[in-house]
């Protein structure tokens, strides 16, 4: 038994002695074990890390394979505007032009702008935003892939400021078209697009609010607003979902310095399907039109009228022989219903007139002295509005 002791207490010993000679000596040794890596600092010990092995699962909340989906969809518009510069009357002096050459009297003086699009159909259809396009000359469209193409604009829509450009390319990775309808404030949203220039780069946020109008960004405002970061370069680019399905086109933001603040909008994908079929069977957009200038009831001409109601519009002037004037509506009327269906403000009004058909005969529901009455007008088509830019 003693012998057994012995032995053991110098087996301890011993190895005591090899732990404290290897510690020592080579403390890696100890430290490098599978699942570790060693990173080693001047005059310091090595530090030990660990790294996740290969193929480890997605964490929850990745949006990795909605932007997979998505990304290849998303292209970069370059455009190009070309300007001449007046000519010069110096260079008609025979003087100055033995000295400075015989010049062209008239030079190009190109100016570029980026902006972002979306390939919403195999055949090359691509949807953008109208300030993206509208002062173009030339247009290149750059994909995910590294292809590129001479963009060809199939018309335009300045009054929801959307445009549509095709490219002809093949095997062209089209954008699927989410459920708008299905989306609620709260959900989880993605931006994609190349601000300031710099690449494709995707922004995270969450539908902020649905519906948002009256911001005096486009005539029929319909917007998502979402606090993904939407910079200059993202305009026309994609809000999706977590499915990398697409809600939406970026078009604008509220910034007082051109960063993004939080608060971005997007067309929603219902406008953009109606507008984008619109411009690719006719090359526009035909709405219907009445012919009236209308103004939302406020708390202050509700008392002035003595209504007691605040939903409707108020009919603030006639056009001439417009289709209103004909029917008989009179400035002052309060129209309550387009073909039997309330009418909740200005925004809603505008709406409803332009999904009527220009040529056929509509009804509209108005208040006047404080009596209902019911008037018929062959509907017009609503003249095209050109939007005006601030260079």
């Amino acid at each position: 038994m003693r012998r057994l002791w012995l032995l053991f207490a110098q087996t301890v010993t011993v190895g005591l002695a090899a732990w404290f000679i290897v510690a020592t000596l080579k403390p890696q040794w100890i430290q490098n074990h599978p699942g570790a890596t060693s990173i080693a600092q001047p005059g310091s010990p090595p530090v030990a890390i660990h790294e996740a092995p290969a193929g480890a699962p997605l964490t929850q909340g990745s949006y990795r394979e909605a932007s997979r989906r998505a990304m290849p969809s998303v292209v970069n518009i370059f455009t190009t505007k070309g300007s001449k510069q007046p000519k010069n009357p110096l260079m008609d002096d025979p003087f100055f032009r033995k000295f400075f050459g015989d010049r062209q009297g008239e030079q190009d003086d190109k100016q570029f702008s980026l902006g972002s699009g979306v390939i919403i159909s195999a055949q090359g259809y691509i949807l953008t935003n109208n300030h993206v396009v509208e002062a173009a000359d030339e247009m290149e469209v750059a994909l995910a892939d590294g292809r590129k193409a001479v963009g060809k604009l199939v018309g335009t829509d300045p009054e929801t400021d959307l445009a549509v450009i095709k490219i002809d390319l093949k095997d062209l990775p089209a954008i699927a078209l989410g459920r708008i309808d299905q989306a609620m404030v709260g959900d989880v949203v993605l931006a994609i697009g190349n601000p300031f220039g710099v690449g494709q780069t995707v922004t995270m946020g969450i539908v902020s609010a649905l519906g948002r109008n009256h911001l005096g960004i486009n005539t029929f405002e319909n917007f998502i607003q979402t606090d993904a970061a939407i910079h200059p370069g993202n305009s026309g680019g994609a809000l999706v979902d977590t499915n990398g399905n697409l809600l939406g086109i970026n078009t604008a933001i509220y910034s007082r310095s051109g960063g993004s603040l939080g608060i971005g909008f997007a067309i929603p994908v219902t406008t953009v399907k109606t507008v984008m079929e619109a411009i690719i069977s006719t090359g526009h957009v035909v709405r219907g039109w009445i012919g009236v200038e209308p103004q939302d009831i406020t708390p202050e001409l509700a008392q002035s009228f003595g209504l007691q109601r605040t939903s409707g519009t108020i009919i603030a002037g006639v056009l001439k022989d417009g289709p209103a004037d004909k029917a008989g509506v009179k400035p002052g009327d309060i129209l309550l219903a387009v073909d039997g269906k309330p009418i909740s403000d200005t925004t809603d009004m505008l709406n409803q007139i332009a999904l009527l058909t220009p040529g056929k005969e509509s009804s509209l529901t108005v208040l006047r002295m404080n009596k209902e009455a019911t008037l018929n007008l062959v509907v017009g088509k609503r003249p095209t509005i050109k939007r005006e830019t601030v260079e």
